[in-house]
C-alpha cells in the first residue's frame, strides 16, 4: 500500500484537491489494524474496480435512498465537498487558528482557507480583541488568556481574542 505507512502510522495524500499540496496524517493503531483486518486479494485496500466515478455514483445512490427515508430533499444537496468545507468550518471554530486549517487542507493560499472562517458567526458572542507584532507581545496574550484567531492580510501582526 504506497500510501499508508502501516509501520509508522501514516496516510499520504499524494492526489489532492485542485493542485494542492500532498498531506500527511497520523493514524489511529485502530484504524491501521481495522486496514489490516479487511480482506484483500492484492495491496489494494478496496480492490482494483472501485474508482472515485463508481465511488461517487454509490455515494449518490445512498445519500437519494436516505433523503426519501428521511422525506428530507435537502440531503440531495450534500457533496463530497460539503464535508471538507464543514470539516473545515469545525476545525477551525475548535482551535481559532487558520494557519493549522491552512496546513490540513493543504492551501497555498491563506485567502482560500478564509473562505471557511466566513461559516462561522462569531458576532452574538462577546469579545475583547488583542494584536501581537512581536513574540514578546503574543507571549503575554497567551498568558493573559487570549487565543490566537489569525494573522492579518499581510501576516505581520497576530490577532488574538478572549471571551468578556
Amino acid at each position: 500500500m504506497k500510501w499508508i505507512d502501516l509501520n509508522g502510522n501514516i496516510l499520504t495524500i499524494n492526489e489532492a484537491e485542485k493542485g494542492s499540496n500532498p498531506r500527511q496524517f497520523k493514524i489511529s493503531e485502530k484504524l491501521v489494524a481495522m486496514i489490516n483486518a479487511l480482506p484483500r486479494k492484492d495491496q489494494r485496500i478496496f480492490g482494483p474496480t472501485v474508482s472515485l466515478a463508481n465511488f461517487r455514483t454509490g455515494f449518490m445512490r445512498k445519500r437519494k435512498r436516505i433523503a426519501l427515508t428521511l422525506a428530507n430533499p435537502r440531503l440531495n444537496k450534500i457533496t463530497f465537498h460539503t464535508f471538507r468545507h464543514w470539516e473545515a468550518t469545525m476545525l477551525f471554530a475548535e482551535t481559532k487558528n487558520i494557519l493549522y486549517v491552512k496546513q490540513q487542507l493543504g492551501h497555498r493560499c491563506i485567502e482560500n482557507t478564509m473562505v471557511y472562517t466566513q461559516l462561522i458567526n462569531f458576532e452574538s458572542d462577546e469579545w475583547h480583541e488583542a494584536h501581537a507584532k512581536t513574540l514578546a507581545e503574543e507571549d503575554k496574550l497567551i498568558q493573559a488568556g487570549f487565543d490566537f484567531v489569525r494573522y492579518d492580510q499581510g501576516e505581520t501582526v497576530a490577532i488574538y481574542r478572549k471571551r468578556k
